[in-house]
């Protein structure tokens, strides 16, 4: 006969654990409707010791929460997955024009009361617009969370867009193009170069919009851009500081749950085919002496490349240490000013570098001192006591960024919206200590290709005006 073992298992006869965010949510969501039922979706370390609990109303709003209670204040980010890439020819520049139009009128707030209020309970908001997303802060006092909410949701839901309101914030929107593009040289060339570098995708153009397309927006327009994309199943609200979780989901229930989801459309953006030739524009500018932008490509910012390409920028271009600036400020005294920076988007973009001659120096001159620069790059790996000094630098400057609860805020809606995870700065993070110099040879091998290069010269025009040369389109527009 076959004998039978019995095994004893730890714990068998044990009830089982009750879990808190389960019965939590069971109380919360008992005699709610379903749009404004919660249900958790996934508990997500963010770094060691913090953690970030992601929920979806049933309308499909993302609720992205990091208690952290250092001190008696709150970030809450409303995250949109809307930005100029999703617009279309002739359109140009509706979702920066919502930028502005988010802070005015609402069906229950005045306009200028939306600030006005926030101002008075201590609170201080902005919002940006950039190429894959826009979104929308406030920094608050611990107790002002519950108005923030109601505020914030009243203008996802009920913002009043009639021609008066419309009108105004084109002729606001059409006067900071003028400031920050038409009259201002970097914003210029920022804009040329990417227009010169794509030929099919919608990086193409600016997030400002062309001055064509702004002025012939029409309240249809807008009142269709609103319906399509804010709505509960298009955002992503980050709320990080001092709150207690139940009744930070409660509000949220409150013043979203009876928000109804729109139906996104499917994204129709082209891929950008490969570039095989050098392209090459010149544009005179009322600036005192000659400039040079360029374009390489680069990578998307969740490809393996993306990490590797940032340490090689840090190498090239970032400080008094960097290679670039050594050789052509330093040492050959042809430039005044020299940066680069690697395109952090949904898709493959550019990498910006940017030179202004000193003195009498020409752009010829700059691409000349430069080239020789990133061929060495491409030739001989870069030392490891270089690469160990970039690795150093860019893990202070990210975990800076930490410090404060807006700061892991932006984090957290950023790479949420961008890449579907609100904790992938960490994943950057171990990225940036495993490269290796063999990987930063590979990306300056692959990127750093001339015939796959845009190259914007910048010559005087006489004038002799600089004019207001600050980094004007070369990030995100803001609302003031």
């Amino acid at each position: 006969m076959q004998e039978t073992l019995a095994y004893s298992v730890p714990g068998a006869n044990a009830l089982p654990r009750p879990d808190p965010l389960a019965e939590m949510l069971a109380e919360l969501n008992q005699n709610r409707p379903p749009l404004a039922r919660l249900r958790h979706d996934a508990t997500i370390a963010f770094g060691p010791a913090m953690r970030v609990e992601r929920f979806f109303l049933g309308n499909g709003l993302k609720v992205l929460v990091l208690v952290d209670a250092s001190a008696p204040v709150v970030c809450l980010q409303t995250w949109f997955g809307v930005g100029s890439r999703h617009e279309r020819v002739g359109k140009t520049g509706i979702a920066h024009l919502f930028e502005h139009l988010m802070f005015g009128e609402t069906e229950s707030v005045a306009h200028g009361a939306f600030d006005r209020m926030l101002e008075e309970a201590g609170a201080e908001t902005n919002a940006a617009t950039f190429l894959d997303w826009t979104y929308y802060h406030t920094n608050l006092p611990k107790d002002a969370l519950e108005l923030t909410l109601r505020l914030e949701a009243e203008r996802m839901a009920r913002l009043v867009l009639r021609d008066p309101q419309v009108s105004s914030e084109k002729e606001v929107v059409a006067n900071e193009r003028r400031q920050r593009v038409d009259d201002d040289v970097d914003g210029a060339v920022s804009e040329l170069l990417y227009k010169e570098a794509f030929t099919k995708h919608a990086y193409g153009w600016p997030t400002i919009g062309w001055m064509e397309d702004i002025k012939g927006f029409t309240t249809d327009d807008c009142v269709e851009f609103y319906r399509t994309y804010y709505a509960p199943n298009n955002a992503a609200l980050v709320i990080v500081g001092d709150v207690a979780l139940d009744r930070a989901l409660s509000a949220v229930q409150d013043h979203y749950g009876a928000q109804e989801p729109s139906k996104l459309p499917v994204e129709d953006v082209c891929p950008e085919p490969p570039q095989v030739a050098e392209r090459r524009a010149e544009v005179a500018k009322p600036t005192a002496t000659h400039k040079v932008a360029i374009g390489y490509r680069s990578p998307a910012l969740g490809d393996f490349d993306h990490a590797p390409l940032v340490l090689l920028n840090e190498i090239l271009f970032a400080g008094r240490s960097s290679r670039v600036h050594r050789a052509l400020v330093q040492e050959q005294e042809i430039a005044s000013e020299i940066r680069g920076w690697v395109g952090s988007f949904r898709d493959p973009a550019l990498y910006d570098i940017y030179l202004s001659a000193r003195g009498a120096h020409t752009g010829d001159e700059l691409l000349a001192a430069l080239d020789p620069i990133l061929e060495e790059a491409r030739r001989t790996p870069v030392a490891e006591a270089e690469l160990d000094r970039a690795k150093a630098r860019i893990e202070l400057s990210v975990l800076q960024g930490l410090e404060t609860v807006a700061g892991k805020a932006e984090q957290i809606g950023f790479y949420e919206t961008v890449l579907g995870d609100p904790a992938a700065l960490f994943e950057r993070l171990a990225a940036y200590r495993r490269a290796t110099v063999g990987d930063l040879l590979r990306v300056a091998r692959r990127y750093l290709v001339t015939s796959a290069r845009t190259v914007i010269h910048v010559i005087p025009d006489g004038s002799g005006d600089e004019g207001d040369e600050g980094d004007a389109d070369a990030e995100s527009e803001e609302a003031s």
